[in-house]
């Protein structure tokens, strides 16, 4: 089979689908993120609570990886994400007219089941359409539209909420969706690879349990559950801080926060690059260093000197999550789909139990505390990270 080969044709519509459809999916799953204060108010909420409106979301998609994990080598690539990506963004449109929370959080749960299938089949299309040697890259470009994605959606509610309701915010951006989810069906390439065949039923446990006994794999898996954990908590409830003094930041300025998303889209382009020279394990040491440096300057009151951790906070994030993710597909030579839904599981357990506890942190000891609970977690990502450089060494 002919891989799609760089500055091809294919290879740019391949990439402007992958980009939009990531886009599409990560604004799904987190444009309520930023009005998180708002839910709060609207159903009389704590912060913790409040923040299930996201933790719903990653929890479906972790739920369904154990799913997605088992019945990846079924599934058609491409019209799994298509199913995905528009379904997910018509609930986006029921979300917008319930007026139950608990509606909300199930419905949240529901869009975070389809959306599972979306990450996991795009990486896996990435590793089976095109060449090894432009993998890393292409990776990072996906993920570049993971942050632009979220970056969209945050800003385009938050700011339209300043200005009507959230329900009508969230309804037009939910429209937008689903025209870009019409698109990225015309123009992602039709998969041209020969899969391996079907694992049979009874072998899906036992592959599972083979999958997790490789060491240098579920170490990878751990890094993403614990650095996704602490940049969701992040962007949970910095909106708190900023809306309350002495910022008394408006629901738009918050949303313009999130252009600090552009970082990851620079990052993730980059470290993904850098991967394939000098090494996963080197850059997301590098980039964990960077996350821990970033959640400490972002303790220091001045605004100027908080965004600019939190900034810095994200670059290293961004970066950590493309080395990880291109990685984990190199370190075993199982079906790559299920490879990736094992790391999508582990990626979205961290966003829905590590992001909320940060709340806790919040509500007792305010954001040092939030900062404190980030370093813990920063610490040990970077000793696994230093353990995998040490003992997988470079792995192209």
């Amino acid at each position: 089979m002919e891989r799609i080969q760089s500055k091809t044709t294919e290879y740019y519509k391949a990439i402007i689908a992958l980009f939009i459809g990531s886009l599409i999916a990560f604004g799904v799953e987190y444009c309520v993120q930023p009005i998180i204060p708002v839910l709060a108010k609207t159903f009389t909420l704590q912060p913790t609570t409040a923040s299930l409106a996201v933790s719903f979301g990653t929890g479906g998609m972790a739920a369904s990886m154990l799913l997605i994990a088992g019945v990846a080598n079924r599934l058609e690539r491409r019209l799994t994400m298509v199913i995905g990506l528009l379904l997910s963004s018509v609930l986006a449109v029921l979300i917008a007219v319930s007026s139950y929370f608990h509606l909300i959080l199930l419905m949240r749960l529901c869009q975070g089941m389809l959306l599972a299938g979306f990450p996991a089949m795009a990486v896996a299309y990435i590793n089976e359409e095109f060449d090894p040697s432009i993998i890393g890259g292409v990776v990072g470009i996906y993920v570049s539209g993971t942050s632009v994605g979220g970056l969209v959606g945050r800003i385009l509610l938050s700011t339209l909420t300043d200005y009507m309701s959230w329900r009508y915010a969230l309804a037009i951006e939910a429209i937008l969706y689903i025209v870009l989810g019409i698109l990225f069906w015309v123009l992602l390439p039709k998969p041209k690879a020969v899969r391996q065949p079907p694992i049979p039923w009874h072998r899906l446990w036992n592959e599972g349990r083979r999958i997790l006994s490789n060491r240098n794999l579920v170490g990878v898996y751990v890094v993403a559950m614990l650095i996704m954990g602490a940049f969701v908590c992040v962007y949970n409830f910095i909106s708190y801080i900023l809306l309350a003094p002495p910022y008394h930041f408006s629901q738009t300025a918050i949303g313009f926060v999130y252009l600090l998303y552009l970082l990851g889209t620079v990052s993730s382009t980059v470290m993904g690059m850098m991967s394939d020279s000098i090494g996963n394990g080197k850059v997301i040491c590098l980039s964990v260093v960077c996350m821990l440096v970033g959640s400490l300057v972002s303790v220091f009151m001045p605004i100027v000197i908080k965004l600019l951790g939190i900034g810095i906070f994200t670059f290293g994030f961004f970066g950590a999550h493309s080395a990880a993710c291109s990685w984990a597909g190199r370190l075993d030579s199982a079906d790559k789909a299920e490879i990736t839904a094992l790391y999508m599981l582990f990626y979205y357990i961290g966003a829905s139990v590590f992001g909320s506890l940060g709340g806790q942190f919040l509500t007792f000891w305010s954001w040092p505390g939030v900062v404190a609970y980030l370093t813990v977690l920063g610490v040990i990502a970077l000793g696994i990270g230093l353990w995998l450089t040490k003992h997988v060494g470079y792995d192209k």
